[in-house]
């Protein structure tokens, strides 16, 4: 009764983690909203008002027309998308792996299965909704505009970048929550908050004086947003960002996050959780 079921080879053991991944990913679609259609209904709507809030501050500062030859919402869209994947994945992967939560108490739950779950949760959810969303424009507001995309398998892996490197930020910020909840909280907080300029979804890298591109090429999620665009349309060709150096910072960010992890997880108590 009180025995854990082991599994028998390595097979059965990956079919058993591949499992409680796919059950514990499902589970996360779900926090938002008990119904998963819900959840991506909802998440539907704040990119698109994300979109429609972008479009209009455009249209407020007198840009009635994309920087880069092409359609001017697929300029905006390319740029909310990528910023909600990376965003929203940063979170729920600093969310996921408390090593102090009730779900780690029950084997074989460990911190790789919630951070994994979280990841690929996250990306279903995000893609469904651009699918989705550029499917009504292409056929309600714009047809053709899904067919102006240039190279739109390689514009969707710059998507899955931005989507590694939010789950790598992700990663050490969640190691760091428990020695520092408060001041970690803050600081993601505010990465959030100041990627809505500092991501560069508002305008074209290539654009940029030398003194402001100093500003944002920090950022990972800036360089993947311009190469996206690269990929996206035509007439574009992103100079002023680099894809290695977003490869680079996430494996940097991966391995920092799973060392502070392994040594967070072999020093944590249980009673820091009860003195916050």
């Amino acid at each position: 009764m009180f025995e854990a079921n082991k599994p028998r080879n390595k097979a059965a053991g990956a079919l058993q983690i591949a499992e409680l991944i796919y059950h514990n990913a499902a589970r996360s679609v779900r926090q938002g909203h008990n119904n998963a259609l819900m959840a991506i209904v909802m998440n539907m709507a704040q990119t698109v008002i994300f979109t429609l809030a972008f479009y209009a501050m455009f249209q407020l500062l007198g840009m009635r027309s994309a920087p880069i030859r092409g359609d001017y919402m697929v300029f905006i869209m390319s740029g909310v998308f990528l910023y909600m994947s990376h965003i929203k994945t940063m979170g729920a992967v600093r969310a996921a792996g408390n090593a102090l939560g009730p779900m780690m108490l029950h084997a074989p739950m460990n911190t790789f299965v919630t951070i994994l779950s979280a990841m690929l949760s996250t990306l279903y959810t995000q893609t469904i909704t651009m699918v989705l969303i550029l499917f009504i424009y292409d056929t309600v507001f714009a047809p053709g505009a899904i067919a102006s995309i240039h190279e739109p398998a390689k514009a969707y892996g710059m998507l899955l970048v931005a989507w590694g490197s939010g789950a790598a930020v992700g990663m050490v910020f969640m190691a760091a929550a428990p020695w520092a909840p408060v001041p970690v909280g803050m600081v993601t907080t505010i990465y959030a908050r100041a990627n809505m300029i500092a991501s560069g979804k508002m305008f074209a890298a290539n654009m940029l004086p030398p003194k402001m591109l100093a500003m944002f090429d920090w950022n990972p999620l800036f360089h993947a947003i311009d190469q996206a665009r690269g990929y996206a349309f035509l007439n574009y060709w992103p100079r002023n960002s680099s894809l290695e150096y977003v490869l680079w910072v996430m494996v940097t960010l991966v391995m920092v996050g799973l060392m502070l992890e392994f040594y967070t997880r072999r020093n944590i108590s249980v009673s820091w959780g009860a003195r916050r």
